[in-house]
């Protein structure tokens, strides 16, 4: 299998005319397609800014970011949003869910932007929302849903767009230790039946015991790298 990512010498510095954060600093990394990784390190370590510059919502100051060959660095802002829309899912610490929306709708409005066809956004909607076992929360609003369900809306909309890969930023930090473990079996499900890979960025104990690759930084660099 290839590398889906490459980072080659990425760097993200804040306040470079006074006084310089180096918020990931010269990071080559690679990502094999079927991966199931965890970034981890200490508050401050640089884990969601490289998440950030991996999925293209943040630019980088130096070095190059490539998803299969092509290089996102330089991309435009509108040619990123419709790369990103195409090929990269992502879910957040806060679920990011539309309030006004179902959870039906919540999953369908990434495939609207995609223009898919409604007959085709509806039933991938309700397969997916099956999938992560909320098939009887389907017109339910997240203020309606618990933390995990919401997480879990945010995991199928996160797939609805058919993405190359998933990204995802402290996914269980607002959610209880049930909540929790079915949000890591059903991601470690699509992982094993579905070969999607999944980044994630963490400092839970319970999805780093799940990943198969662990990369540790340190203040914007990688110290270890270890493969289960």
């Amino acid at each position: 299998m290839g590398n889906i990512i490459e980072s080659h010498h990425l760097s993200k510095t804040y306040n470079p005319d006074t006084i310089p954060v180096h918020a990931v600093n010269n990071v080559d990394l690679a990502v094999e397609e079927g991966e199931f990784t965890a970034l981890v390190g200490p508050s401050g370590s640089g884990k969601t800014t490289l998440l950030n510059l991996i999925g293209g919502l943040d630019y980088p100051t130096g070095g190059e970011v490539k998803i299969e060959g092509v290089d996102i660095t330089n991309m435009s802002e509108n040619k990123l949003i419709d790369f990103r829309l195409k090929n990269i899912g992502f879910v957040f610490q806060a679920y990011n869910l539309i309030p006004v929306l179902t959870a039906s709708e919540n999953v369908e409005f990434v495939m609207l932007l995609q223009k898919t066809s409604k007959n085709e956004r509806e039933k991938r909607a309700v397969e997916l929302l099956t999938e992560v076992g909320l098939k009887d929360k389907l017109n339910k609003r997240p203020s309606e849903l618990s933390g995990g369900q919401q997480q879990r809306v945010a995991v199928a909309r996160a797939l609805a767009s058919k993405p190359r890969f998933i990204l995802a930023d402290e996914p269980t930090a607002n959610l209880d230790s049930v909540s929790t473990e079915n949000l890591l079996e059903i991601m470690a499900k699509l992982n094993k039946e579905d070969n999607m890979t999944f980044i994630f960025s963490t400092h839970d104990q319970r999805v780093i015991d799940k990943a198969r690759r662990v990369v540790t930084l340190v203040d914007g660099k990688i110290v270890s790298d270890t493969k289960k």
